[in-house]
């Protein structure tokens, strides 16, 4: 059954107990998030309009209470749909005070002078709003002490609650039905670019919201890389075929890939799909709660590379939710470990000679006892178009 779309209110509410309870233990007065996953999560407000990166977009997170949403007035009904009450708006853009001054008022209103204001600061984060500005706010407030959030959203934002994780599920299940349909769009003599374009048709016709990566590539007994746009050249007997899509249903993204033969593929082929499918086995054997992110790392490598330590992609795997990557990172360096309601893709690559590889992707969640797919995980055999 598909989920209800949003969540309701009492989801919220759990997630910001979570952020008050550690912002508590981490001496952390007010959180200040400025990003489309990190206001999305606090509050629900689902947009298509952080596309423009002309207004900043700011909510507030007090050591007590309910956020506080400061934002453009554009945003003001839609804010006012979610569970958010407290909504302070400005015309914007203005390029005297491009809401500065309102979003220091905040701030002064719930952080204490000598108190700390924490931002996400580590890696895979990213201040949203002018340097000028934010020179300007801290100016303002000198006597507040603006830090990183220790962590606080990184380690929140990865453990899905049950509501989540049916929402990936659905997902997954629509890229799952998206992949199967291949054969009705790729054969030889297509080009690559109108694979492309037909498969996120089939995506969006399979109940996508929008599909906002598409990466892939075709050629004989592998490809070059797994980040290219599509070009013209024609599909031809022998290539294989790889598409992977990261698409949207109700705000969480799937992000899995299919490998596909033009025609009978070669021994070769057929052994390196084989392997990889045996590696993304191996790593969920061990996927369970205690096991760390570079187990499953060391898992797959052992079996793509016998342990060499990987391919200059760097990472086998990542997390998923809100956003198409997100922490930890299946790399040798990430000791992050796995606890029920973690998402992580498996991802492992093998070189297959001649410049190419081939790389194959599989969704997954951590539950109390191990782990389950998210994904329809694929058999060994390699799925054979055009015959």
């Amino acid at each position: 059954m598909t989920p209800a779309r949003g969540f309701p209110e009492t989801e919220y509410r759990a997630r910001l107990s979570r952020l008050q309870t550690a912002m508590a233990a981490k001496d952390r007065t007010a959180l200040l998030l400025t990003t489309e996953p990190e206001v999305r999560y606090v509050t629900g407000f689902l947009t298509r309009f952080w596309e423009s990166p002309t207004r900043p977009w700011f909510v507030v997170v007090p050591a007590a209470g309910d956020p506080i949403a400061v934002i453009p007035s554009i945003g003001a009904h839609l804010m006012a749909q979610t569970w958010i009450t407290d909504i302070r708006t400005w015309r914007a853009p203005d390029y005297d005070d491009d809401g500065v001054t309102l979003l220091a008022d905040t701030l002064r209103e719930v952080a204490a002078p000598g108190s700390r204001i924490g931002l996400p600061s580590g890696g895979e984060t990213h201040l949203r709003m002018p340097l000028t500005d934010w020179q300007r706010l801290t100016q303002s407030l000198p006597d507040r002490s603006f830090t990183d959030d220790a962590d606080i959203l990184r380690h929140t934002r990865m453990i899905k609650s049950p509501a989540e994780v049916a929402k990936l599920r659905t997902a997954c299940a629509t890229a799952d039905r998206a992949f199967d349909r291949v054969a009705e769009i790729a054969r030889a003599g297509t080009p690559l670019s109108q694979v492309f374009r037909d498969f996120q048709i089939l995506c969006l016709e399979e109940g996508a919201d929008w599909v906002p990566y598409l990466a892939g590539g075709a050629g004989q007994g592998g490809y070059g890389d797994v980040i290219s746009p599509a070009t013209e050249t024609p599909l031809t007997t022998g290539d294989v075929l790889m598409l992977d899509t990261g698409l949207v249903v109700d705000g969480y993204f799937s992000d899995f890939d299919r490998n596909y033969a033009i025609g009978y593929p070669t021994q070769a082929t057929v052994a390196a799909h084989a392997a990889l499918i045996d590696a993304t086995q191996a790593a969920f054997d061990i996927a369970r709660p205690g096991a760390m992110a570079s187990d499953l790392f060391h898992a797959m490598d052992k079996i793509t590379t016998g342990g060499a330590g990987g391919s200059d992609a760097g990472r086998l795997g990542h997390g998923l939710g809100m956003q198409l990557t997100e922490p930890p990172s299946l790399i040798p360096a990430d000791h992050t470990v796995l606890a029920p309601g973690m998402v992580l893709t498996l991802e492992p690559g093998i070189d297959t000679g001649g410049g190419k590889i081939m790389v194959h992707e599989e969704n997954i969640v951590i539950t109390e006892t191990g782990a389950d797919w998210l994904s329809t995980p694929q058999s060994s055999g390699i799925r054979i178009l055009d015959l």
